[in-house]
């Protein structure tokens, strides 16, 4: 007789982005030259002078337990960067360091929601915040955006799905998968919505030097004095200094509830890492042009890759202002057979187009979005072109 899992066991899906590199993992194990524009972290390697302190962390012995919610050092760290970025002030005991963005949203969550509650989210969103909501017994509430709005959230659209159990609003902007920037403008007009109600906003910010053009990334809990004691800001190291691997994220929010969550992960996961998060203390107070470098090489790719996808037959986009990643809509090619396979939807588009161009996509049904995929430019830009060079030599087939 086998293991009866559980319900939460059973709903829980793996995420789509990594199941989507594990396919391409497999195809290059057999001998295949896959183009793989599915996950989300930067392809650079960790600045050197991160790496250092790291190694010097080791050297002076600091590989043991550490304060549940990260090191004294560190939380201030943050406060700083806070402070001097958008004028916002927080102590160190309004600041959680956890084991990455997604555990600290995970955190927030958890802290403030529980069954029966509501979570709105608008759709297109990160492929985690569903499970991770419904993991606390809480429930997603979708509201569904499409392009003729830029894929950005309106106030008569949120005050038409708050209800009775809306706990929580969760934004993310820069935002993974479409690149849209909210104006500070537009997240002013869904502060005052949210002031009319209970909401408490959790807000993803974990793009926030990743921006292009004329593009500003806003923090959320800058908007109005009274949203700074009901506004979460999430943010980490993984994509600004190329760090996904490091596992360094954080929370920052009124001091009660920071303390709730330095609860809930004490009992959870405990500290982070103790090496982690010296690296992240240097990332944050060390020299900062790594974080220009990078972010003008994302600039160029994303002019290429948009370039070449406006000249494509049957895509439509909207060219990203922040993060790395492209959402167009391939909806024109649903009917059409590659090989004798009908393709009726984004999943099975991007099954065909890792089967038969070796490009590796994430379909856009993950995201809340069907009719598109998601192309990450996190890569070289050789192999981008190579890669792009075959998806166009598919799309004319």
């Amino acid at each position: 007789m086998g293991l009866s899992l559980s319900r939460l066991a059973q709903e829980i899906q793996p995420s789509a982005t990594l199941a989507a590199g594990v396919k391409a993992k497999e195809l290059r194990s057999q001998g295949v030259r896959v183009y793989d524009f599915s996950l989300g972290e930067p392809d650079f390697p960790t600045p050197e002078h991160i790496c250092r302190a790291a190694f010097e962390a080791m050297q002076k012995g600091y590989t043991h337990y550490t304060p549940a919610n990260g090191i004294p050092e560190l939380r201030s760290a943050i406060a700083r960067w806070y402070e001097q970025h958008y004028g916002l002030r927080y102590s160190a005991e309004e600041v959680i360091v956890s084991n990455g963005a997604k555990h600290a949203i995970y955190n927030v969550v958890a802290a403030l929601c529980g069954p029966g509650d509501e979570v709105i989210m608008p759709a297109p969103c990160w492929v985690s915040y569903c499970d991770i909501v419904r993991m606390t017994g809480a429930q997603p509430v979708l509201v569904a955006t499409d392009a003729q709005q830029a894929f950005k959230l309106t106030p008569p659209q949120l005050r038409a799905a708050i209800s009775p159990r809306s706990r929580l609003l969760l934004l993310n902007s820069p935002n993974n998968p479409t690149g849209v920037v909210y104006t500070r403008d537009e997240l002013l007009a869904l502060a005052d919505v949210v002031l009319e109600s209970r909401l408490a906003v959790l807000s993803d910010e974990i793009y926030e030097q990743l921006v292009y053009d004329d593009a500003q990334a806003t923090c959320f809990a800058t908007l109005r004095p009274e949203l700074r004691k009901r506004t979460f800001t999430v943010s980490g190291v993984s994509k600004t200094y190329a760090m996904t691997g490091w596992r360094i994220g954080w929370a920052c929010g009124p001091a009660e509830a920071i303390r709730a969550m330095g609860n809930i992960q004490s009992q959870q996961t405990g500290n982070p890492c103790s090496i982690s998060q010296y690296a992240a203390l240097a990332a944050l107070t060390g020299d900062q042009a790594c974080v220009e470098q990078m972010r003008r090489e994302l600039h160029q790719r994303r002019q290429v890759v948009c370039q070449r996808l406006q000249q494509m037959p049957g895509v439509r986009l909207i060219p990203p202002q922040g993060a790395f990643f492209v959402f167009f809509d391939v909806s024109a090619h649903f009917g059409r057979r590659w090989n004798g396979q009908v393709v009726s939807n984004s999943a099975q588009f991007c099954l065909a187009a890792l089967e038969h161009a070796h490009v590796n996509l994430v379909p856009g049904s993950a995201f809340g979005k069907e009719g598109y995929v998601r192309l990450s430019f996190a890569c070289p830009l050789p192999d981008l072109e190579a890669g792009l060079d075959a998806l166009e030599a598919f799309l004319r087939r």
